[in-house]
């Protein structure tokens, strides 16, 4: 029996049809291309069967899917070990060429690297795209080819090749007619071992990018765009919405270059995984102390704004960006708890979890980063409160026993500032 050749598009971090760059190469080329997406159990043995993220990964795929429905094709879903899978689907289609979007953290390249190996052996031809970024490995270098590791420079790079190079957004009309024609049932979320999750991924609110400087650091304004967990997935097109920024907020616009320079850093220098980007603080002799960081967990601190922020995100998988700030520098320097128990404990929660982004400010926050914070710079959460909670609509949201009288302080500021200064600058001069 003769097995129909055709090309395969691998969905991976680009959950849409619209402008993504490797799908729309796919379906430029001469064969029908079927589409499928793993669920890789190297990545889900580390999550909870009701994690958030699966779910929204599910749902967006099955929206897919049922637009594919509609042009008599489907969504290939498997789950399972990622190379017995790709050998499975070479044994049952005659496979002639391999279509993704390229991934650039360390998990993701090693197992690409495995991919393309064992399918060029089958002389199938692979071709990867970049399409997650608009700028990625070595296209914003210095004068002497190496990479940056201060965000101001990158960013000016960044915007003049941007300015040089223009902006390519496709909203041709998709060539739903290349894809394979077959129908597969598109199985339910029980059937693959999840379990729906109760949180919710919010949409994209645009309404807040016109006045984002100004309403970026109140928690209770509603001045965040939700958008962090759509790009991570790719549910939306980054190159959209740079457009917009760029026409829209200029504050905006950094917080997506920011990304991009974090993406960067974790290609140009995988160690920070695991690692302080900088050596110098290897030094420091952490608490790191379970009671406390189990109090820092459940937002018992005494500080209004830091529990707030841990039982918003402990509940929603969401936390305002400047409540991650006074958060994580509390367990950094009030409690000298190591920042990588912090950068654990938010990639288990956030919805929005990007491995570089969620490493880079951790490291921020600590001062062992690129461009981080000076480690004398140690946030007062109760001068932040003041400041970007005055009115305490954020805070009694998160803590309703507030007005009865609230928890006393775990740490006295003035002395765990005291403290902090102290064990770091002993850790420097190791």
């Amino acid at each position: 029996m003769n097995k129909i050749k055709v090309n395969i598009f691998w969905f991976r971090r680009d959950l849409r049809l619209q402008d993504n760059i490797g799908l729309q190469e796919a379906l430029a080329s001469s064969l029908p291309v079927l589409p499928i997406f793993i669920f890789d159990d190297d990545i889900l043995e580390d999550l909870p069967n009701n994690d958030a993220r699966i779910s929204f990964i599910y749902y967006s795929l099955k929206n897919i899917h049922l637009k594919l429905n509609k042009n008599e094709s489907s969504l290939l879903l498997k789950k399972g070990n990622v190379e017995k899978i790709w050998r499975e689907l070479t044994l049952e289609y005659n496979v002639n060429k391999v279509f993704y979007n390229r991934d650039y953290e360390p998990y993701a390249i090693k197992r690409d690297a495995k991919i393309c190996k064992y399918l060029k052996s089958q002389n199938i031809d692979v071709l990867h795209f970049k399409d997650q970024v608009i700028f990625e490995k070595n296209e914003i270098l210095k004068e002497d080819k190496t990479p940056y590791t201060i965000y101001t420079p990158y960013k000016n790079k960044w915007l003049e090749k941007l300015k040089n190079d223009g902006l390519k957004i496709t909203e041709e009309q998709l060539k739903l007619k290349k894809f394979f024609k077959f129908n597969v049932a598109f199985p339910e979320i029980e059937t693959l071992g999840f379990v729906k999750s109760k949180q919710k991924v919010y949409p994209v609110n645009l309404n807040c990018i016109s006045d984002y400087d100004k309403n970026r650091d109140f928690p209770s304004n509603k001045g965040t765009s939700y958008l962090s967990p759509h790009l991570r997935f790719g549910t939306v097109s980054i190159r959209k919405y740079v457009a917009i920024a760029l026409n829209k907020n200029a504050v905006f616009l950094s917080e997506l270059i920011w990304r991009e320079f974090f993406m960067q850093i974790l290609f140009h220098f995988p160690n920070v995984v695991t690692s302080n980007f900088k050596p110098k603080y290897n030094g420091i002799k952490w608490r790191d102390n379970h009671t406390d960081f189990k109090r820092w967990c459940e937002g018992k601190t005494g500080y209004p704004l830091v529990d707030a922020g841990m039982r918003e995100l402990n509940e929603t998988g969401y936390m305002h960006n400047r409540v991650r700030m006074v958060t994580a520098s509390f367990l950094c320097k009030h409690l000298l708890i190591d920042w990588r128990w912090g950068e654990a404990y938010f990639a288990e929660k956030l919805l929005d979890y990007e491995l570089s982004s969620n490493n880079g400010n951790w490291q921020w926050a600590a001062g062992t980063g690129c461009d981080a914070a000076p480690y004398f710079r140690i946030f007062n959460p109760t001068t932040q409160l003041k400041k970007f909670d005055e009115d305490l609509k954020y805070t009694k949201k998160w803590i309703p026993e507030f007005d009865l009288g609230y928890s006393e302080e775990m740490v006295d500021h003035k002395f765990a500032r005291e403290r902090a200064l102290k064990a770091y600058k002993i850790g420097l001069q190791r």
